[in-house]
């Protein structure tokens, strides 16, 4: 859910640090999630910043992103801070505009087809040198007696972890350009990306775009891992 189409930036205060980061340019919020982080654009920088009671923890999407970025059109960093208030992190921004933008929510096909795009690449990205610590850290991980079995996973790639509509942008020529929110990166099934992200295409889209996303990515259907892991994600979030 995009919060920032249905509330006013004048009814959201701006967070002191992101005052004194902006150092006298304008600060546009361009997202606020349902436990009250913000993030705002800065000239070329993006702010995330995150109350301390959201349980969100910045630390860790700053330490994915450094590895990431070198591998993957993912936000750069270029700085991070914390207070007792809250934590805030400061990247490069990307090219190109969420897929849950006005524009590209009524041109949904090629959204989808954008999307497919991003997490083929994150999937064909070689593992190699990524922290195992992650992996354990996710969500992708957790094997909750109350599911049952996990799928057996055959071929192991590197996960987004958080494969939502809104964390693909998208260029003007409908291409995608990055993604972003890397807060629960990991290796495990690609399945725990496909079978959120296709979830979120009715949130943000209407229903009756699932089998044309799979078509996009080039998979066929496969119910018992959407089932498991979008029961799976939704126990961790």
């Amino acid at each position: 859910m995009d919060l920032v189409d249905q509330l006013s930036p004048d009814d959201v205060p701006i967070p002191e640090i992101v005052i004194t980061l902006a150092a006298g340019q304008d600060a546009e919020l361009v997202w606020r999630n349902e436990l009250g982080g913000l993030t705002y654009r800065i000239g070329s920088t993006i702010v995330k910043w995150n109350p301390r009671q959201s349980g969100v923890d910045l630390r860790r999407e700053h330490e994915r992103l450094k590895w990431i970025s070198t591998r993957h059109p993912a936000p750069r960093v270029v700085s991070a801070g914390a207070d007792d208030r809250a934590q805030w992190l400061v990247t490069a921004a990307l090219p190109g505009e969420t897929a849950v933008s006005d524009s590209w929510r009524a041109r949904p096909t090629e959204a989808l087809r954008a999307i497919a795009a991003g997490l083929r690449a994150i999937h064909a990205i070689s593992p190699v040198g990524m922290p195992s610590g992650w992996t354990t850290q996710s969500w992708v991980s957790a094997e909750p007696p109350s599911l049952g079995p996990r799928p057996s996973v055959d071929d192991p790639v590197v996960v987004h972890g958080d494969a939502c509509a809104p964390n693909t942008l998208i260029s003007e020529e409908g291409e995608w350009s990055g993604n972003v929110d890397f807060g629960d990166l990991a290796i495990g099934d690609r399945w725990a990306d496909l079978a959120v992200a296709s979830l979120s295409l009715d949130w943000n889209y209407g229903e009756g775009l699932q089998d044309r996303f799979f078509e996009a990515y080039g998979i066929e259907r496969d119910e018992e891992r959407i089932r498991y892991y979008r029961s799976l994600w939704h126990l961790g979030s």
